[in-house]
């Protein structure tokens, strides 16, 4: 897709995403988190040289049986992360559910998710050497 002068990118790009268990094991062994109702957020700060936010997201089965639930949920959050990414501070950051929800409602679960990004931005993490 060729991008004109002005245009945004609003992708959700590879450079976005943590994909490889090393980097998940590397933001939960960090041992920082936000909890809000729904969710639980864990973060770790990228090195200083790096700009942006990526984004991890952990739905397993014990809190939503159906697939096309979990899909749902994490369609969701990423649709999220990628209209807030640019205001967020360069961390890494992995998104699971804390609560299994007695109902997969949609406005809850992006309300709960949007807290805690502001919570983070309030507080942001000093980046790492």
């Amino acid at each position: 897709m060729i991008r004109t002068f002005g245009e945004v990118d609003q992708g959700f790009a590879r450079r976005y995403r943590l994909s490889k268990t090393d980097e998940f094991s590397s933001v939960f062994g960090f041992r920082k988190a936000i909890r809000g109702q729904l969710l639980m957020l864990h973060y770790q700060p990228r090195p200083v040289t790096e700009t942006t936010a990526r984004l991890g997201l952990v739905v397993g089965k014990k809190f939503l049986r159906r697939a096309v639930d979990r899909n749902r949920c994490k369609r969701l959050l990423r649709e999220q992360f990628r209209q807030q990414r640019s205001g967020l501070p360069a961390c890494d950051l992995v998104v699971r559910l804390a609560t299994k929800p007695g109902k997969l409602d949609a406005a809850g679960l992006v309300g709960d998710f949007l807290a805690l990004l502001g919570k983070l931005r309030r507080f942001p993490p000093a980046g790492a050497a």
